[in-house]
């Protein structure tokens, strides 16, 4: 992925459409919701950026697990790393289990590779989550659903974060003015293969053990910086119908703000939240505020997933920590695009709260 500089023209137009998101009227914002509480939660990191040696890391909040970087059953198969993030979700209230997916990284060889070795059965799945419209999120869906769909749910569903997710995107490319593609997650595949989308504008119980904090308001000193461009137009079925945006950015590519990236999110019992951020475009911190606002809790018990703090400056990790501190996480789990700048800086002022993860790393929360 390539991210850009961007025109103080574009990052106005960006500016704009903040804050008329932020002038929204409190229960668009943030509806009230009665969460669930899970006595468990179990992820696994199907997919991310690096492998790490199988050592368990003790802690006191959680267990870390780590399976063998080779598939038991052929040596000859290993664990695949690529940017992107694919998490295996499993949950448990009492007797009632669900196992979800959320995000399917960038490739479909990656993605079925690793979860055979992981241990992701597709014909388990209940439920399947989109957090946002970059396709290292999302690479492997059509694929995985294409070859396990008569395994999965007839009504299976895929909770995404709003009609943003499908527009096409492009990045920048080093000519100026010229753009290459970043792909679109393709609305008609999905009908084709009978999967039900639920837009999670609003925030919203999912299938019973977690929550969406619908769109992240932006509240903190957080900014989305530079990524992807967006292309608010619809072709042949293929792309966003959002022609107000549309027409509000002239039908030219528009930087990309990220309204549409909702936060995944558990309420373990006796522990807490459990903020999975998958990227973090919004701000890890506005995510965490969502999470809290939606649901009533203040108990925060994890921040876990992409934190895209890796194209920041020094100065920005540093606030970032300093007002993850002041929420008072039990761990902070970095993985994907949060970058070795954040994890350092997170090594010499808040060690005692970082897990560190990889791919084919299994982190349990609650009780076993």
């Amino acid at each position: 992925m390539k991210y850009v500089t961007v025109s103080r023209r574009q990052w106005i137009s960006t500016a704009a459409a903040v804050c008329c998101a932020a002038a929204m009227p409190r229960a668009t914002r943030a509806a009230a919701l009665q969460v669930p509480t899970v006595d468990s939660l179990t992820v696994k990191v199907v997919t991310d950026s690096s492998y790490d040696t199988p050592r368990p890391q003790t802690n006191k909040w959680v267990r870390v697990e780590r399976v063998p970087f080779v598939s038991r059953a052929d040596y000859r198969r290993a664990l695949h790393n690529e940017w992107g993030l694919s998490l295996g979700l499993e949950s448990r209230i009492g007797t009632d289990r669900r196992t979800m997916m959320l995000d399917f990284g960038y490739t479909p060889a990656a993605l079925m590779n690793n979860m055979e070795i992981v241990g992701v059965r597709p014909e388990q799945l209940q439920a399947l989550i989109v957090s946002h419209g970059h396709f290292d999120h999302y690479g492997g869906l059509v694929a995985l659903l294409q070859k396990y769909r008569d395994k999965l749910p007839a009504d299976l569903k895929l909770y995404v974060g709003g009609e943003e997710n499908f527009c096409i995107r492009k990045s920048q490319t080093a000519q100026p003015g010229h753009f290459s593609d970043f792909g679109a997650l393709d609305r008609r595949e999905l009908a084709a293969l009978k999967v039900a989308v639920v837009p999670c504008e609003q925030p919203r119980v999912i299938e019973g053990h977690a929550f969406s904090t619908g769109i992240i308001q932006r509240r903190s000193f957080e900014r989305v910086l530079p990524n992807t461009f967006v292309d608010f137009s619809m072709k042949d079925g293929l792309g966003c119908n959002m022609p107000a945006e549309n027409a509000k950015a002239e039908g030219k590519l528009a930087p990309d703000n990220h309204l549409h990236e909702h936060g995944t999110v558990f309420n373990v019992k006796d522990r807490g939240l459990v903020v999975i951020t998958s990227c973090g475009h919004a701000g890890v911190v506005n995510t965490v505020k969502q999470a809290m606002e939606v649901s009533g809790i203040d108990k925060l018990h994890a921040v876990m997933g992409g934190i895209h703090l890796f194209p920041a400056p020094d100065d920005y990790i540093l606030k970032t920590i300093e007002e993850l501190k002041a929420m008072s996480p039990d761990v902070v789990v970095p993985l994907h695009c949060s970058g070795p700048g954040f994890v350092n800086a997170m090594r010499n002022i808040f060690a005692d709260r970082l897990v560190t993860s990889t791919t084919g790393t299994i982190i349990s929360f609650g009780a076993a």
